[in-house]
């Protein structure tokens, strides 16, 4: 069986060896950093979906290192957020409060399509018949008004053994505010099922609203079986391989915790490939002086985009996961990310007389038809290697050939049906790509108040770059920036996150009678678990770092905002200055404040990080100014504009600092292409970034 392609920039056998891993739907990403020589390593590899590890593995040793060399291994995966979009989960269980069974599947009675007369509400992730009361009651202000019913948690006991339960969720009205009953609950289940995944909602959310905290709790355990074996086989399997250092998982918020920590509260896990890449594009940011930017994804199965505004990843404190209308929410800390199923491998097909792409994906096996793995659909890939944007010989650095003849069969079965030539099919696949993607883009900077036009976009991904012009025209942004080894980017971003534990707390009053001393308090509390939880880690941060934050509305308002607030606003006690805060956010959020209404406290939200030593970026820096036609590898047929152009091609490696190019042209890479258009013009920074300024952006 042919090995799966990788690639490499050096070779690492030393000690102190930080290795990330990044798998995909494709493609396996790996990046290694040595912290002596501050040495970065990196390879890709196809992913092997029937033993994920397998692909780890692969890659590393390509990259010229092993388990054994390396004090730390992070890894990001879609293992968590796969497993409930795909509903391959565990048989799970639901124990609530006496009365409350069905605020489960109730929810909030959202109809986002008012008009559609078939529209569907959300399918709940644990059937009716396996969600079971208890009789317990505990007021919202913590007081018990009726105590845990034990003889009806014994009987229940017996009818999950019988059933062949393997999780349980237990989520209690009003546990916010008092876990006492969850607690012992979920202590009387473990005793009595051992090997059962057991998760009460207190331990992911200290915030009111009971279908958000039952929903959170529900997917985690859902998920948990599957996941926490999925991270056990890993650290066995990296174990006898002779890792001997700390094994951390990246979270949703692209913080880091324990691999431990990641087998009981998995729903904390489930964009934790995509927050990389944008903790990855923050980091570079900040050292080009870059305020505003949108972090584009682009891989083999979706599209993401993420939002540094300000110099600072924007967070949300929920997230809706399986598209707007049929979604269930989770109610934990997250990187604000928008999704959409569009990638290298998306599927196009002819349905009704149209053209459509995606979500579905060709994934690593088969992959795109011009892999020549047996794949006989027409994907996204296909469409580039027709019109030239991808060299059917350049393809992974040469090391994987593509099959034009393939592409050109899978094009044409769908070509037909709808009355168009190879050509057009592929034009239109990418058109329609396009304005899929640049939905996700709006999703995190039009949607959200702020203007795309004002940002950066920082391309990365395999397919990123390929396609970024083609997003920044459409949306109307004028820079894009392709970082330095983008194909492994977000394994790169791994290794910039440090460990994070995100707390948040109901804690309602309005703050014009709020005393301060009960703000600190809470605080003060949140702020304590979060050390002690750093402190337990097997990691040792240089430094620990505090954000705050308030959940705010105006009296008479259902939703917060959170604003997010600096330390010296409560060092001086200022509560003017807390509401000249919200009144900004509200206004950007929602284009309305009401500096003279009053406002109220909903939640508090603490951030507590430990910071760890990050790769020199300075390191990929280059000299010289030479003219770039010694790069240059000659010229390309590639359509644009309805048309062949004779596009200029360039190996990147041999770009200079200062170089400049107009397009239209493709700059190759091992794992990537940028692709110019008609009237770009790209220049390469002091850094190795190919910053490109877009000609025809709609505005």
């Amino acid at each position: 069986m042919k090995a799966p392609p990788s690639y490499s920039t050096g070779n690492v056998r030393l000690p102190n060896v930080r290795l990330a891993a990044d798998i995909g739907g494709t493609f396996t990403d790996i990046a290694l950093f040595d912290d002596k020589t501050g040495q970065l390593t990196f390879s890709k590899t196809l992913t092997t979906p029937d033993r994920l590890v397998d692909g780890i593995s692969t890659g590393i040793d390509r990259a010229g290192s092993d388990y054994a060399s390396a004090n730390l291994f992070l890894h990001g995966s879609t293992i968590a957020i796969n497993t409930i979009l795909e509903r391959t989960g565990a048989r799970t269980a639901l124990i609530t409060t006496s009365g409350f069974r069905d605020v489960y599947e109730i929810g909030r009675i959202n109809r986002p399509d008012a008009y559609n007369l078939y529209f569907q509400k959300h399918k709940p992730l644990i059937e009716r018949a396996l969600r079971f009361e208890l009789r317990e009651r505990i007021r919202a202000d913590g007081e018990v008004a009726e105590p845990l019913d034990e003889a009806g948690l014994a009987a229940l006991n017996e009818s999950l053994e019988k059933l062949g339960i393997e999780a349980a969720a237990i989520m209690f009205i009003n546990c916010y505010a008092n876990a006492a009953h969850e607690m012992r609950a979920k202590a009387r289940l473990i005793k009595r099922h051992p090997s059962m995944f057991i998760s009460a909602s207190h331990e992911l959310s200290q915030e009111y609203r009971e279908f958000e905290r039952c929903s959170t709790v529900a997917a985690n355990a859902y998920i948990g079986p599957k996941v926490r074996r999925y991270i056990g086989e890993i650290d066995d399997h990296i174990r006898k391989a002779g890792f001997q250092g700390s094994f951390l998982i990246v979270q949703s918020t692209g913080g880091l915790y324990e691999s431990e920590q990641a087998q009981t509260q998995c729903v904390r896990m489930l964009e934790s490939g995509p927050a990389a890449g944008v903790i990855g594009t923050q980091s570079l940011c900040r050292k080009l002086g870059i305020k505003n930017a949108i972090a584009f994804d682009m891989g083999g199965t979706t599209a993401k985009a993420g939002v540094i505004y300000k110099g600072e990843a924007l967070t949300t404190g929920a997230a809706l996961i399986g598209g707007y209308d049929k979604a269930l929410p989770v109610q934990i800390a997250m990187m604000d990310i928008f999704e959409v199923g569009t990638g290298g491998g998306s599927i196009a097909r002819a349905e009704e007389g149209l053209l459509r792409v995606g979500p579905q994906s060709a994934g690593a096996q088969p992959g795109p038809a011009c892999y020549g793995q047996g794949g006989e659909e027409p994907t996204i890939t296909d469409a580039n290697l027709i019109l030239g944007r991808l060299g059917a010989d350049r393809f992974l650095g040469g090391e994987m050939k593509l099959d034009v003849s393939a592409a050109q069969r899978a094009l044409g079965k769908i070509g037909k049906p709808l009355g168009m030539n190879t050509t057009e099919v592929a034009e239109g696949i990418l058109r329609i790509a396009a304005t899929a993607m640049s939905y996700a883009v709006k999703g995190v900077t039009t949607e959200r108040g702020l203007d795309a036009g004002d940002f950066a976009l920082v391309a990365y991904g395999g397919a990123g770059p390929l396609h970024a012009v083609d997003v920044a025209r459409e949306i109307g942004i004028r820079n894009v920036i392709v970082p330095g080894a983008p194909g492994v980017f977000s394994a790169f971003g791994m290794l910039f996150s440090d460990l994070r534990y995100d707390y948040v707390r109901t804690h309602l009053m309005q703050l014009a009678d709020a005393t301060f001393d009960e703000i600190e308090a809470v605080f003060n509390e949140l702020e304590q678990n979060g050390r002690q939880a750093i402190a337990a880690t097997s990691v040792k941060p240089h430094q620990i770092t505090v954000k705050r934050a308030l959940d705010m509305r105006y009296v008479g308002q259902e939703h917060p905002v959170t604003v997010e607030l600096p330390m010296r606003i409560f060092q001086k006690q200022d509560r003017a200055a807390i509401k000249r805060h919200f009144d900004n956010d509200h206004m950007q959020r929602y284009g309305t404040s009401a500096p003279n209404e009053n406002a109220e406290i909903v939640s508090l939200r603490v951030t507590v990080a430990g910071l760890m030593k990050k790769p020199p970026l300075d390191k990929i820096k280059k000299g010289g100014t030479a003219p770039p036609k010694s790069a240059s590898t000659g010229k390309r047929k590639v359509w644009f504009d309805g048309r062949f152009h004779d596009a200029a091609t360039y190996r990147r490696a041999e770009l200079l600092t200062g170089n400049s190019i107009r397009g239209p042209a493709l700059i190759e890479e091992h794992a990537s292409t940028t692709v110019l258009m008609p009237g770009d013009r790209m220049t390469v920074d002091d850094y190795g970034n190919l910053t490109i300024r877009v000609a025809g952006a709609k505005r």
